[in-house]
């Protein structure tokens, strides 16, 4: 009775293996963007903690005022991330139930 409950439990463990690697590799498509200065820098990631493009409104790019620049982009860059984590944790979440799994994410 035991062993038919582990194989049940391994059939299971290897199901949720499988779903866990589709839903990794769907983060890949997923895209989130952000932006700081009011829309001065806009910044796009995925789901993978990539960021793909950043943008930067030439009126944004004053020689006088380097930091402010590097500030609108740090923020835009944090927040995008941070809604990629979000969205990866969405993504991971659905699969796993809400089940923390150590290395996972």
């Amino acid at each position: 009775m035991a062993q038919m409950n582990m194989q049940q439990m391994m059939k299971q463990a290897r199901k949720m293996q499988e779903q866990l690697a589709v839903a990794q590799d769907k983060l890949k498509d997923i895209e989130v963007s952000a932006s700081a200065g009011g829309g001065m820098v806009k910044v796009t990631a995925t789901g993978e903690m990539t960021v793909t493009s950043i943008s930067i409104d030439p009126e944004a790019i004053d020689p006088d005022d380097v930091e402010l620049l590097q500030d609108m982009v740090l923020a835009a860059v944090n927040d995008a991330l941070a809604q990629a984590q979000e969205a990866a944790n969405r993504q991971m979440g659905a699969v796993t139930g809400g089940m923390s799994i150590p290395g996972l994410m």
